[in-house]
């Protein structure tokens, strides 16, 4: 059985334990493995008996004094790591774990969590609502494994979330014998190895893959015969960041393996000063051509792909303005491909809706958390090419040395699970690229949200008066109102409009983001108004006042056009959390970016007047098909993506470099 296993460090699996996965399993094996994980687990009613038997024996362990009680961890160590993770030895510890949470942090695991910790030692993923309390059951899966002797890596969504969540359990890790590191961007080599030397290590996605990719490069001889024959041998080992791949929590688990999948991870180096000059030669020189050519008669934008393509015209105007001024390329293609990456920069990425500057460096904005992604550049030129539209120091071209998708690398832990609010929609991809299964996670408490009719307007400029017109509402009747937005440009809008009616606010966007916490903190005071970019992954909850929950609670207003069900609900889940009250509205434009790429709705609009729209319900069901069609298009660009990152690894396991 999958639990009662370890792969751990050590003579039999190396000082670097990893899995080797090749391709992805087929229908029947995954319908095979669902199946048996199925009956073994008995789903819900074998978790339930497996937390009826905790409490059973939860009151044995808390009479015990502190020394006895450190006695009894020892032990159970030492079973565990002989044992494995059987059902017996986890009833002890989840037992040993609660009470340890008790008295070094003062509060109580609920049924609920230990539930969600329970499925996720089982290899699964939960899908627990909002505001469950979701930290502290990955601190319980995570200590659990680490008492095994499994080396945790817990995954979360940025580096401020490491460091709190890595804090805030530190103490019940040390009552249980346990280190815990944390690995955050700003961190040099030797820190990051003392964090992952420890029994727990939190970090962000993007962080670990990197240090992986590094390990990679300075220890290319990946087959695990040569690992293995060189550390017999007695060959000094390679000064490895990492301890291998054992175990990975992964909270926020569907942005990470679903939404930011859509990214690869590249390990790049800045080119040498002659390749970098001639660089940003072809670079000046494609800025300049690309302002000569005009929309449709010389190149097409095509905004769903965010791309641009010459058209025959184009080509013939392109060469002949390179011929007459001088210009010398590589070949035609490097010409033509570089003007392409330029006319995108300047007609299809947008500042405060794709990026934003500051201090005269260009961020990208993260689509699907609204917020800024540090370290993250595109590729091929075309980041720098947005730093001359922005009038900023060009960047210095790189050059890759490895790169790798989250599709290839987390199945490559022996051990992997997670959670997150909102992980059904998306639970065939999660088991067909993954392989794992999606467990829901019960409520504590009966959920008290109401979900109102949705608000449509013509256009934006009717949408934001009416829109004010609802804050000013909520706010009247002091409760704490949460809006969110689209982008950055659209919440510096709307945040101008609520400054001219009166009305004070916070606002939280890409730009701000390193205020988040204290945003956040007074989100749910009485009479709080907070507009947002996307709030998903944000990780933080909205505390209520006592005054909020009886005015009514946390009014989450929506004015995104998410690409994705399970965006949408991450905004909803914001409000009657843990069965507080709450309620959630939602504002439509018929001109918003989703809708303007469905074409049946755009068919409606010239066919009826918005009041008939509003009648017979189109516009939700417009908004669904818009959803549906654009997450199809996400899957197979993660697809895409996904084979094409598996080709160019076996193309570099010619040279020995696999990663």
């Amino acid at each position: 059985m999958k639990t009662a296993s370890l792969s751990a460090p050590g003579l039999l699996l190396g000082r670097y334990p990893e899995r080797r996965v090749r391709e992805t399993p087929s229908f029947l094996t995954r319908a095979a493995t669902a199946l048996v994980r199925r009956g073994a687990r008995g789903q819900q009613r074998r978790c339930d008996a497996f937390v009826s038997a905790v409490r059973v024996l939860q009151p044995s362990v808390a009479g015990l004094a502190a020394p006895a009680l450190c006695e009894r961890i020892a032990h159970l160590r030492g079973q565990l790591a002989r044992d494995g993770l059987r059902d017996d030895l986890l009833i002890e510890t989840f037992a040993v774990v609660a009470v340890a949470c008790r008295r070094t942090l003062g509060v109580d695991i609920y049924d609920t969590q230990l539930f969600a910790a329970r499925i996720m030692l089982d290899g699964c993923l939960a899908e627990m609502a909002t505001g469950e309390g979701k930290t502290l059951v990955a601190g319980v899966a995570a200590a659990t494994a680490a008492l095994a002797g499994l080396p945790v890596h817990v995954v979360t969504a940025n580096d401020y979330l490491v460091e709190r969540d890595a804090a805030a359990l530190r103490a019940l890790y040390q009552s249980l014998g346990l280190t815990v590191g944390c690995v955050t961007q700003v961190m040099a080599v030797p820190a990051r190895r003392d964090a992952y030397a420890c029994d727990i290590t939190y970090c962000t996605a993007k962080e670990l893959v990197f240090d992986y990719l590094r390990d990679g490069v300075a220890a290319p001889q990946r087959s695990r015969l040569e690992q293995r024959a060189a550390e017999l041998s007695g060959a000094p080992a390679p000064q490895r960041l990492l301890r291998g791949l054992c175990m990975a929590i992964i909270d926020e688990a569907d942005s990470i393996l679903i939404d930011e999948a859509r990214v690869p991870l590249v390990l790049s180096q800045t080119q040498a000063r002659m390749d970098s000059d001639a660089t940003r030669e072809a670079l000046q020189r494609a800025w300049q051509l690309s302002a000569a050519l005009e929309a449709a008669q010389h190149f097409r934008v095509d905004l769903q792909t965010r791309s641009s393509q010459l058209t025959p015209a184009g080509r013939a105007l392109l060469h002949a303005l390179s011929a007459a001024n001088g210009f010398q390329w590589l070949n035609t293609r490097h010409c033509e491909d570089t003007v392409t990456q330029a006319l995108t920069a300047r007609h299809v990425l947008r500042r405060g809706y794709d990026y934003v500057v500051e201090a005269r460096r260009v961020h990208i904005v993260d689509e699907t958390t609204g917020r800024k992604a540090p370290g993250r550049a595109w590729s091929q030129g075309l980041h720098q090419l947005v730093e001359i539209k922005e009038a900023c120091e060009p960047s210095a071209p790189v050059v890759t040395l490895a790169q790798m998708t989250y599709q290839r690398f987390f199945p490559r832990y022996f051990r992997l699970c997670g959670m997150s609010g909102t992980l059904m929609e998306s639970r065939h991809e999660l088991q067909r690229i993954y392989d794992l299964q999606v467990v829901k996670v019960p409520l504590r408490l009966p959920d008290q949200r109401r979900v109102m009719p949705a608000q449509v307007y013509t256009d934006a400029e009717a949408l934001w008066p009416a829109l004010v017109a609802g804050v000013r509402e909520i706010h009247a009747q002091g409760r704490p109102v949460l809006v969110g937005t689209d982008c950055v440009a659209d919440s510096e809008t709307l945040s101008r409009l609520l400054h001219a009616a009166g009305l004070p606010h916070a606002l939280l966007n890409a730009s701000q983001d390193r205020f988040e916490a204290e945003v956040i903190a007074a989100a749910g005071a009485p009479g709080a108004i907070t507009v947002a970019t996307n709030m998903a992954g944000r990780g933080t909850d909205i505390v209520l006042s006592e005054a909020s929950r009886a005015a009514g609670g946390l009014h989450v207003i929506c004015c995104q056009q998410n690409a994705s069900r399970r965006i949408d609900r991450q905004l909803m889940g914001r409000c009657a959390r843990q069965g507080d009250p709450g309620s959630v509205a939602r504002f439509v434009s018929m001109n918003g970016p989703l809708l303007a790429h469905n074409l049946i709705m755009m068919r409606f609009k010239n066919m009826f007047k918005i009041k008939y729209l509003r009648l017979i319900n189109a516009v939700p069901m417009a908004l669904r098909q818009a959803q549906r069609a654009a997450e199809r298009r996400h899957r197979i660009e993660r697809e895409l993506m996904m084979r094409q990152d598996q080709r160019v690894n076996d193309w570099f396991a010619f040279s020995g470099t696999e990663q």
